[in-house]
C-alpha cells in the first residue's frame, strides 16, 4: 500500500502532531524521500519521538523504513524508458491502462478542481505555459484552446525559457504540466516564477511531485507507462476540460473573441 494510501487509512487515530506531520509530508514529499527526522520536526513545530511514532503508527519499524518505502515509490514510478521497453507488453493490457487512466482523469477533474484551475487562468493578465518533455501534447492542447478565447497566452519552450519569461510578474499565472521524472527546467522555473508572485496552476501527478507543494490549484492525473513512454491522454484530456470551463467563465468575452476568429478565417479563405 503506498504511504498516501497507509496515511489516508490511519487519518481518524492521528493526533494533531501526526496530522501536521502527514499534511506536511503530503504537501512536500521531499520532506519525506531526503529530510531527517529532526528536518520534519522542525518544519510541523513537534517533537523528533512523534516523528518517529507517526512512522510507527504507519506500520513502520521507524523513520528509516518509511522513508526507505518513500523513496522506493518514487523509485518504482521514475522508471526510464530505456527499461520499460525492454519489457514486453500486449496490446490488451495497454488498452486497460489507458482506459483505467481515461476513468482516473475524469474522477480528478471535478467541478471545483476544474475551477480552482480556472480562476487563475479567467483573471490573469497573461497566462505562460510550460511542460516537461512528455506532457508537451497537453500543453500544446491548452495553449491551442486558450489562444482562441482569450489574450496574452504564451507557449514556453524549453531552449527559450528565460528569455520569454523575463517579464513575467504578479497578476500573470503559469500553467505547469509535468509528470515523473519531472523535467529540471520545468520545475525550476515554476519555483523561479512563484518567488515572482506569479501564481501557478499545476497539472501532475500526485503528491510527491515537485509541483504539488507550489499550488493547491492543481490536479493528480494517473500517467500510465504505454510502451516505453507515459501517455499523453490524461494531460489533453485535462487540457480540453479545463479550456471548456475557461470558456464558461468567460461567456461573451470568449464568444466574441471566437468570433472575430471565425471571420478571420472567413475573410482569409483558411478552410477548403
Amino acid at each position: 500500500m503506498s504511504i498516501v494510501k497507509l496515511i489516508a487509512s490511519i487519518n481518524d487515530r492521528l493526533t494533531p502532531a501526526e496530522r501536521r506531520i502527514a499534511e506536511a509530508v503530503l504537501a512536500d514529499p521531499m520532506l519525506l524521500t531526503f529530510g531527517t527526522v529532526s528536518a520534519l520536526a522542525k518544519r510541523v513545530d513537534t517533537s523528533n519521538p512523534t516523528v518517529v511514532r507517526f512512522a510507527a503508527k504507519l506500520g513502520f519499524e521507524g523513520f528509516g523504513d518509511l522513508q526507505q518505502s518513500a523513496r522506493d515509490e518514487v523509485s518504482q514510478r521514475l522508471t526510464s524508458p530505456s527499461q520499460r521497453v525492454r519489457h514486453d507488453e500486449s496490446a490488451e493490457p495497454m488498452h486497460s491502462k489507458i482506459e483505467d487512466a481515461v476513468r482516473s482523469a475524469f474522477d480528478a477533474l471535478t467541478f471545483e478542481c476544474l475551477e480552482s484551475m480556472s480562476g487563475p487562468i479567467v483573471s490573469a493578465t497573461n497566462v505562460w505555459i510550460l511542460s516537461g518533455e512528455t506532457s508537451t501534447a497537453g500543453a500544446i492542447t491548452l495553449a491551442s484552446g486558450l489562444t482562441m478565447v482569450r489574450p496574452n497566452v504564451h507557449l514556453i519552450q524549453e531552449h527559450s525559457s528565460a528569455r520569454d519569461l523575463c517579464g513575467a510578474q504578479k497578476g500573470d499565472v503559469a500553467v505547469v504540466f509535468d509528470f515523473s521524472r519531472y523535467r529540471r527546467n520545468a520545475i525550476v522555473i515554476a519555483r523561479a516564477l512563484v518567488d515572482l508572485g506569479v501564481d501557478i496552476v499545476a497539472i501532475t501527478d500526485g503528491p510527491f511531485s515537485p509541483l504539488s507543494s507550489l499550488t493547491k490549484n492543481r490536479c493528480e492525473l494517473n500517467i500510465p507507462a504505454i510502451g516505453p513512454f507515459d501517455s499523453s491522454v490524461p494531460a489533453v484530456i485535462a487540457a480540453e476540460l479545463l479550456v471548456a470551463h475557461v470558456v464558461a467563465e468567460l461567456r461573451d468575452e470568449a464568444r466574441d473573441r471566437i468570433d472575430r476568429l471565425e471571420q478571420f478565417w472567413q475573410a482569409n479563405d483558411t478552410f477548403l
